[in-house]
């Protein structure tokens, strides 16, 4: 709380204002006074700024409480011109090149890379954007590498092995947005619904959409902490999405952890059921990502930029719950999930069937939060040195800085004069153990069970 006690009278001022910029009567006048399209584009980036700011859940929640939104927000444009990086974005010139691919698996993770497309988001920014339905994930990174898609969605360590050069050649990615937040579950076949102890999980098959995925990595934490082995003791195998459910129901695997339409698909047809959320593994984090090659964001900024503002409109407007049925129509059909509408709704909403008779509600079962926090880098490189696709040391902050494109926040502030904040990392909480960015080599040493030597 010590940046805002710097003037004393800061907080009367701000509470006379009835908008973030000051000079209207409510937030409501305000974000009407903005061009079409800027004011979702603002709201993210001063949300995103708020989470910046005080990463700390309880810490926000005090300061929203004590001072109210509005006041709060016009607090953070005091000290961080949010409205500079909004107009930063609205006053990019013509794209390069309007007529873009944009590659995506067909799972509710990618919603704001998809809906953009049926619901106009791309259009209005002056892009043709073919989001182009693609079969598994090496194929999306092979097709993104070859420039014959000019972007991608990516699983969130995607970019990051790309860059470091695991599993192809390394070519520099980037991370300008995170597409989803929790939205993953494990899903086993109906036969196992007494078996839901993981300490007796020993022989099964497990399936992982991909071996540079926060699926992978969740579920071998997961069965960690249970002393399973996800070497030893069981069968990973990768498989693309689309086929899970296939495989759960001809018994080729007991189960997998992947992507929640995926996940109800399964319970949808009467062949699994939910065993437990990745939120309940880790709430908040990290799923899918907007991605992008650093030579193209060089090459094509200003089409960049239109891009991410299509993306970020599209994620604001899937971040709101009374959105969430219309989105489920848009991308149900089958050039996008080719779910049934139900499914989808049932992801979107929280409110599911289990697949073990009950109902349950969950309105944060999937969030959609576009800030690219450098910690999530930070800890993906742990668990990539853990299970050995890492040899050797790893200089994280860096790694994380280069590939997670986090605002230019602390640079707004130091140009004035102000001393920025540690906007881009945050601690978070996985399976009760707290991962602090600050020690990942501490945090990696925990492990007792582990392939890093």
């Amino acid at each position: 709380m010590a940046l805002f006690n710097k003037d004393s009278g800061l907080r009367h001022r701000l509470s006379r204002r009835g908008c973030t910029c000051g000079a209207h009567g409510s937030q409501g006048e305000h974000d009407a006074a903005l061009p079409s399209g800027d004011a979702a584009i603002q709201r993210v980036v001063e949300t995103s700024m708020m989470r910046a700011l005080f990463p700390r859940d309880a810490e926000r929640r005090a300061f929203l409480k004590s001072v109210g939104a509005g006041t709060a927000l016009a607090a953070v444009s005091q000290f961080l011109p949010t409205g500079l990086i909004a107009e930063a974005f609205a006053d990019a010139g013509k794209p390069e090149k309007t007529d873009l691919k944009v590659g995506f698996i067909p799972i509710t993770c990618a919603t704001p890379i998809i809906m953009a497309k049926p619901m106009g988001f791309y259009e209005k920014q002056g892009l043709n954007v073919d989001v182009v339905k693609t079969a598994g994930w090496a194929v999306i990174r092979d097709k993104t590498l070859n420039r014959e898609y000019d972007a991608a969605h990516m699983l969130a360590p995607m970019p990051i092995a790309i860059s470091l050069g695991l599993g192809s050649n390394p070519v520099p990615f980037a991370v300008p947005a995170i597409e989803n937040v929790n939205g993953q579950a494990i899903c086993l076949a109906n036969k196992h619904k007494d078996n839901r102890d993981p300490k007796n999980w020993k022989g099964m098959k497990l399936a992982i959409p991909f071996d540079y995925s926060n699926h992978n990595y969740l579920l071998r934490y997961y069965l960690a902490e249970h002393g399973i082995d996800p070497d030893t003791d069981v069968q990973l195998r990768s498989v693309p999405p689309p086929d899970m459910v296939a495989n759960l129901r001809a018994d080729n695997i007991d189960g997998f952890l992947a992507p929640d339409n995926i996940v109800q698909r399964a319970v949808y047809d009467g062949v699994g059921f939910i065993h437990i959320l990745s939120k309940e593994i880790w709430d908040g984090h990290p799923c899918c990502a907007f991605s992008i090659g650093q030579d193209t964001i060089q090459t094509m900024p200003n089409a960049t930029a239109a891009l991410l503002r299509a993306i970020m409109e599209a994620t604001a407007h899937a971040s709101r719950p009374e959105n969430r049925k219309d989105i489920a129509a848009a991308i149900a059909p089958a050039n996008y999930l080719n779910q049934p509408q139900t499914v989808i709704e049932q992801v979107l909403t929280g409110t599911y069937a289990d697949g073990l008779g009950g109902v349950k509600k969950d309105p944060k079962r999937v969030a959609f939060d576009p800030f690219p926090y450098e910690s999530f880098a930070v800890w993906t490189l742990t668990q990539m040195q853990r299970w050995g696709q890492i040899k050797g040391e790893v200089d994280y902050a860096a790694v994380a800085a280069k590939v997670y494109r986090a605002t230019d926040a602390a640079k707004l502030m130091k140009q004035a004069g102000l001393t920025p904040p540690e906007t881009t990392t945050k601690s978070f909480v996985v399976m009760g153990k707290t991962f602090d960015p600050a020690k990942p080599k501490e945090y990696l040493e925990s492990f007792k069970i582990k392939r890093a030597g």
